[in-house]
């Protein structure tokens, strides 16, 4: 394909005249399949119940592999689970430093893993920011009322 060719402004590949792509996603439409997928679940169709009991059979014949697909369905394992460990109440923007403090003493005590640690931290940030901004809206609104 020439230079010319590529940039002929072509909108239907989501082009721009230039040759760089517009805004927006010019992609397959949303909830489109691929071929593959299409194909698979044409095969399929009908066939899911007559499947799901083959499946259920050799689980219980012992065939270690569908039994492991089977138990995944009817209890999947977990992304994240609940972690307890103190932490001081916070009203304040200051208060999250102590909330900080307790992360990092439960991380380094064992009580929390790193990952863990560190996504309750992001939690911790996310709140002291919104406390933040909370007392500058109440501060600005006196100062205008104030005016």
């Amino acid at each position: 394909m020439t230079n010319e060719n590529r940039n002929s402004g072509n909108k239907s590949d989501g082009r721009n005249s230039d040759g760089t792509f517009a805004p927006g996603n010019p992609g397959k439409p949303k909830g489109s399949r691929h071929r593959a997928t299409q194909a698979t679940l044409q095969l399929l169709d009908g066939q899911a119940e007559q499947i799901t009991q083959k499946a259920l059979d050799m689980a219980l014949a012992g065939d270690g592999t569908a039994l492991r697909l089977c138990l995944e369905r009817i209890a999947p394992p977990r992304r994240d689970a609940p972690v307890q460990f103190d932490m001081p109440m916070m009203k304040t923007a200051d208060d999250a430093a102590n909330g900080a403090a307790s992360v990092l003493l439960a991380v380094s005590q064992g009580e929390l893993t790193p990952t863990e640690g560190a996504h309750v931290m992001a939690l911790i940030e996310t709140y002291r920011r919104t406390l933040e901004t909370t007392e500058i809206e109440k501060r600005l609104t006196e100062l205008e009322r104030a005016k």
